[in-house]
């Protein structure tokens, strides 16, 4: 099979793109995963990176992915505000799958933010936005760039979130390919698959997270709660990297 050319697509009109991602999230969508995962690897260009947070279920992708190609890059991006079960479990899961990881931060150290902005978490909307612009969108674009990335894989789910409900397969951002082999899965799926392959949760899973980031914007699931509302004080879902 020859390699997509991101280039030509480029080329194409708005509509001849649409009809094109269309058909292919449509024969994505009737095939398995490890299909999808074989015909991504075989098909979408390179460099092809896998970005991780290292969160309560993403020990299921990166097996999955290292599975077909077990040198790709995984790009994490540390805000300096994580849990410490976070990083233990980052530790953990690159011994053990021996993972190609490639680390992304801000330039500004999260002591150096303070002192300029104060705790910008507790600073609303506009505080928590500014936030994620320095610690996380702007790092990832900087890993996009020197990793020269033209598909970018990652592990979102529409029942994660209504944010999420509606995204594709396939898409293409920013002149990048956005990969999302596990869009359909559900939350008893990832359970069943971590089970089956003796895979690692997060640490916190044990301790009643659904969903884990930052310390100061991650709450602990209590009865009721969508999963979504467990970030950043319910407010919104998305930090805005997967928005790049």
């Amino acid at each position: 099979m020859s390699i997509i050319n991101l280039c030509a697509i480029k080329k194409l009109t708005k509509k001849k793109q649409n009809e094109f991602l269309l058909y292919t999230n449509n024969f994505l969508k009737n095939i398995s995963t490890n299909k999808r995962i074989i015909w991504a690897l075989e098909n979408l260009p390179m460099e092809f990176v896998l970005s991780s947070s290292f969160g309560i279920q993403s020990s299921v992708l990166l097996h999955l992915l290292t599975k077909y190609k077990s040198n790709i890059p995984i790009v994490f991006i540390d805000t300096g505000y994580l849990f410490s079960e976070t990083y233990k479990f980052i530790d953990l899961l690159t011994a053990k799958m021996q993972l190609n990881l490639h680390i992304f931060r801000s330039y500004i150290s999260p002591a150096w933010q303070e002192v300029r902005y104060g705790k910008l978490w507790e600073q609303g909307m506009q505080g928590i936005d500014f936030y994620n612009k320095i610690n996380k969108i702007e790092p990832m674009k900087i890993a996009l760039k020197k990793l020269s990335v033209q598909t970018w894989c990652a592990g979102l789910r529409h029942q994660q979130s209504h944010s999420r409900s509606k995204l594709s397969f396939i898409d293409i951002k920013n002149n990048v390919f956005k990969f999302l082999p596990i869009l359909d899965w559900t939350n008893d799926q990832i359970h069943s698959y971590i089970k089956k392959n003796k895979l690692d949760y997060h640490p916190l899973w044990n301790k009643g997270y659904l969903s884990v980031g930052d310390i100061h914007t991650t709450k602990k699931y209590q009865s009721g709660m969508k999963e979504e509302e467990t970030r950043f004080f319910g407010l919104k879902r998305e930090c805005g990297l997967h928005e790049i």
